[in-house]
């Protein structure tokens, strides 16, 4: 866990008006990450309420690739880390269609292992991105930290440990 967090402080960095979509529990930790709009996804469909957003970030894929098309501006992207198989899926088999006959980059955000982490790195040590951690677990307890990711109601990154370290 944790892209969330680190997207939305990333791209407060680079000056971007962030909307932060997530559950009503998790809305403020948002605000303190620098959104400046959140939306309660359990009480509004923002593919639906006709803003149009340059770029999506999608580290659920909770809804149809076709309604994240409808919230794209014309040269919008979208782009998934996470969710169930189906919607990647979907995003796999309709992204580079959508791309193709609309101009809107559609697809799996795929990372090449420390490809282009210095920036990612720069930020951390300046204090301008932080990590946000949920839960620490020791590493005899990978069970239930994984039960509890599993839940989907993380806030940051849940770390495991090994006895004397952190």
């Amino acid at each position: 866990g944790g892209v969330g967090t680190l997207a939305v402080q990333i791209a407060k960095s680079y000056g971007a008006e962030v909307t932060g979509v997530d559950s009503a529990g998790k809305l403020d930790m948002v605000r303190e990450l620098g959104a400046d709009h959140v939306i309660d996804y359990t009480r509004e469909d923002f593919t639906r309420n006709g803003l149009l957003y340059d770029l999506i970030i999608d580290v659920a894929a909770y809804r149809s690739t076709l309604d994240y098309r409808r919230a794209l501006s014309p040269k919008g992207a979208y782009g998934v880390i996470g969710g169930s198989t189906a919607r990647i899926l979907q995003t796999l088999l309709l992204g580079p269609l959508i791309s193709i006959s609309e101009g809107k980059k559609m697809g799996l955000v795929l990372h090449k292992p420390n490809k282009d982490l210095d920036c990612v790195i720069q930020l951390l040590e300046a204090g301008t991105a932080a990590p946000v951690i949920d839960r620490r677990y020791p590493l005899s307890d990978i069970p239930e930290a994984l039960r509890y990711f599993g839940e989907g109601q993380t806030k940051g990154t849940i770390v495991i440990t090994v006895q004397g370290e952190a």
